[in-house]
């Protein structure tokens, strides 16, 4: 590998100020990326993130757990990716994809497992590590489609859902937005999730309130009551560009109320109405090879397109990929 002004480093908890203070400054970055967000499941990944200097100076990060030979961007967050400035060039994020393959290899790290940012969480466009990506000979392991609300154009709603919303409104539900999440866990998402999957949310209670604790600008949780009884909830995380919907759930047992048509309706129209983006989340299993069709149609008709969620895999070695390729 040719000379590089690029110096890169293991996070450390000494730099827990910077990191955040880049974070806040970057083009593509949310909240998920601040330390205290990715630590509050530190005891499950072993953190592997990399800062990127130049010349003293923090150009970039990584955010990264490690599982034995194989470093991943990150295990543990919805998506992830290299973190940079709006200011920082195609041909310097290409170089200092470089420098991190060549550390990860002079670390004994044999791949790199690469979970992309979707584009509409960017604050302007920022895939200039697709193409670094490609150039490097990446493979495209795993494809998620999101389903996606542009709330800057007019959106058409099918008429069934219009139906569930005015089925809500005859049943009087009540939505309310609450700062715990005891109710909706127990009484509705984790029986759900037991009855259909085996299976329970990847955040425990205590961790949810946590989160909320020190993002409480960014974490929502909705419940819908019938008769001051819940009957179904969201849990929203908010960045600057989109409401993103973590946990979407109804209770089974209740005759059919119009809740969650009745509950999107007010956040699509009302509560998130000026963000640029409402994102459903994905409607995919088995690594993305599979689509829960009837999932997928509930939000498209609401008026959801598809963006993808790309994940990569290559070999660290592939740094030499990276040489020459300027003309």
């Amino acid at each position: 590998m040719k000379a590089t002004p690029y110096t890169v480093k293991k996070y450390h908890q000494s730099d827990y100020k910077i990191w955040n203070h880049f974070i806040s400054q970057a083009k593509n970055a949310t909240f998920l990326f601040h330390r205290d967000f990715m630590e509050y499941h530190k005891t499950r990944f072993e953190d592997f993130s990399l800062l990127v200097f130049e010349d003293q100076k923090l150009i970039s990060v990584l955010p990264a757990n490690k599982n034995r030979e194989i470093v991943y961007s990150h295990q543990g967050l919805t998506y992830g990716g290299l973190v940079y400035k709006e200011q920082t060039k195609l041909a310097a994020i290409i170089e200092i994809f470089q420098a991190i393959l060549f550390f990860l290899k002079e670390n004994n790290i044999q791949k790199l497992n690469f979970k992309a940012l979707p584009s509409i969480y960017a604050l302007k466009p920022a895939e200039e590590i697709l193409y670094a990506l490609f150039l490097a000979e990446a493979k495209l392991v795993r494809r998620d489609s999101l389903s996606v609300i542009d709330l800057s154009k007019q959106n058409t709603t099918s008429k069934i859902r219009k139906r569930g919303f005015q089925k809500g409104v005859f049943n009087q539900l009540i939505i309310k937005e609450e700062d715990h999440f005891e109710s909706f866990w127990t009484e509705v998402l984790i029986p759900n999730l037991n009855e259909k999957h085996k299976a329970n949310p990847v955040h425990s209670v205590e961790e949810m309130n946590y989160l909320k604790t020190h993002f409480p600008d960014n974490i929502h949780q909705f419940n819908v009551y019938s008769e001051d009884q819940i009957v179904a909830g969201t849990t929203v995380f908010e960045t600057e560009t989109v409401a993103h919907c973590q946990y979407i759930s109804k209770n089974e047992n209740q005759e059919n109320l119009g809740s969650l048509d009745y509950l999107y309706h007010y956040l699509i129209q009302e509560r998130f109405a000026k963000k640029k983006f409402f994102d459903f989340g994905i409607s995919n299993e088995n690594q993305g090879r599979n689509l829960n069709e009837g999932l997928s149609y509930w939000k498209e008709s609401f008026g959801a397109g598809t963006i993808v969620h790309d994940f990569y895999e290559l070999e660290t070695a592939n740094y030499i990929r990276l040489n020459g390729i300027f003309v």
